[in-house]
């Protein structure tokens, strides 16, 4: 397990591409799909005011960002 998981969907655009991104980076992460998950998308919902938003990118600390940038990511993880 890394020290990132980003909650995603596979329908969702902006998941695919933040995933693509992290990938190029070299930012390792465990990718976990809130469709497939019940437990996951209510935690993605208690960290975006009742909404099921990704992708939602939770770090060791239990920081969160949604829809982040990847250059936003890699610098809280100072990368």
């Amino acid at each position: 397990m890394s020290d990132l998981t980003v909650y995603s969907a596979s329908w969702c655009p902006f998941s695919q591409m933040l995933l693509a991104d992290l990938q190029e980076a070299g930012i390792d992460y465990t990718e976990i799909d809130v469709d497939h998950d019940d437990a996951a998308a209510e935690l993605v919902k208690s960290l975006n005011n009742g909404n099921r938003t990704v992708p939602t990118v939770v770090f060791a600390d239990g920081s969160s960002l949604t829809n982040p940038p990847v250059d936003q990511v890699a610098a809280r993880l100072g990368v």
